[in-house]
């Protein structure tokens, strides 16, 4: 199992740096006045496009883990699947502790403060991750007997945006329950959502994972959308014709925030001392389309019985300068970096109710601080 905030491993000094990959360059530092704050806006450039490999370490390990999954929701009762995914978390408990903790230490404290209890949230977390592996099984095979409570909260707002008719983007942040069951909670509530997702979503990035592993999670998720704009990394024309002809025809599209599959995103401060990347192009299609833009986080209250999804909307800022009638084209950092904190004030919130379920988290370092890291993936759309 590999988190998103993975620290350097053995194998760190053989893999390409991020610097190796990319070429970052700061596009505008943008204050925001009523919040007397700095939005700092980064260009990522791929100059060194990864290979796909054809098999990567883990794909035994996320093969056998689905296997023995199916197996647990086709079999057993729901009451034991929270302890077993607790117990299967533990089996390599110790590896993740040596290898991952002390980064996650610094960067949890560097949001919540000094009091948080950090090895609880972390060995919480690893037990997260895998009850979302047993969701995929669940929704495979437990068929009529799985049926959990899902309560979304912000429905009317979404419902008025849509009414406006000048199309909806729905910003998710990386729970762990966001990438079935937020998906889920949408589609029962009567919203046909298209998701921007990268071509590598998924457990697994070599060609394996792409064939065997990843499919019944895509096709699941599936289920519950409209449609999926898929991308690569390098091309990001043709996932913006089609947003904006979604967003035209008044269409809701899901992003999440990842700034790994972007070509830009945007840094600002995040709770006591930390710093957050946050993706720009939801905030950038909201500027310039006149989209309505909400934040969403799906959080498990009782863990595969009770679902909470929070939706609401962001706001552009009281002060920030509104585009030209049909000025579609322009970026508008103003009303980007308003957005970008109104984003992180909601994830802020939510991530307060349940941090041990938030997959990705900030830094206690500004980006143009850190040294030279391995490039870190990621799969949260």
């Amino acid at each position: 199992m590999r988190l998103p905030w993975l620290g350097k491993s053995r194998g760190a000094s053989r893999q390409p740096t991020s610097n190796d990959i990319y070429r970052t360059a700061i596009i505008a530092d943008v204050p925001v006045p009523e919040r007397n704050e700095t939005v700092r806006f980064f260009s990522r450039k791929v100059i060194r496009p990864g290979k796909l490999r054809r098999f990567v370490n883990r794909d035994l390990r996320e093969s056998l883990l689905s296997c023995f999954y199916l197996g647990v929701a086709a079999v057993l009762p729901i009451s034991w699947w929270e302890p077993i995914c607790g117990w299967v978390s533990g089996l390599r408990r110790k590896r993740h502790f040596r290898k991952e903790f002390d980064r996650y230490d610094i960067a949890v404290k560097a949001v919540l403060g000094n009091a948080a209890d950090t090895r609880g949230m972390f060995q919480a977390q690893l037990a997260a991750v895998h009850r979302r592996r047993l969701t995929l099984a669940a929704h495979l095979v437990a068929g009529w007997r799985w049926s959990p409570a899902i309560r979304l909260e912000g429905l009317e707002a979404l419902r008025q945006a849509v009414r406006n008719g000048r199309g909806v983007i729905i910003w998710c942040d990386q729970f762990t329950a966001q990438t079935i069951m937020g998906k889920r909670a949408l589609h029962e509530a009567g919203v046909d959502a298209h998701q921007v997702s990268a071509r590598y979503h998924g457990f697994s990035p070599s060609e394996f994972g792409l064939r065997v592993i990843n499919p019944p999670l895509i096709k699941l998720e599936n289920r519950f959308l409209k449609s999926r704009i898929v991308f690569e990394r390098t091309d990001a024309f043709q996932v913006t014709t089609r947003m904006q002809k979604v967003l035209k025809a008044n269409g809701v599209v899901l992003m999440t925030n990842t700034i790994y599959a972007g070509s830009a995103f945007a840094e600002a401060a995040m709770g006591e001392r930390g710093w957050t990347h946050l993706a720009s192009a939801p905030a950038n299609f909201a500027a310039r389309a006149g989209a309505a833009l909400f934040h969403m986080a799906m959080i498990e209250t009782i863990p595969f019985r009770e679902y909470r999804a929070i939706v609401s909307e962001l706001s552009p800022g009281t002060q920030a300068p509104a585009l030209p009638a049909g000025d579609t084209a322009t970026k508008n950092l103003a009303v980007q970096a308003a957005y970008i904190l109104s984003k992180r004030d909601h994830m802020l919130e939510t991530l307060k109710l349940c941090p041990e379920q938030m997959m990705a988290w900030s830094s206690a370092v500004r980006l143009t601080e850190r040294p030279t890291e391995a490039a870190i993936g990621n799969d949260g759309a």
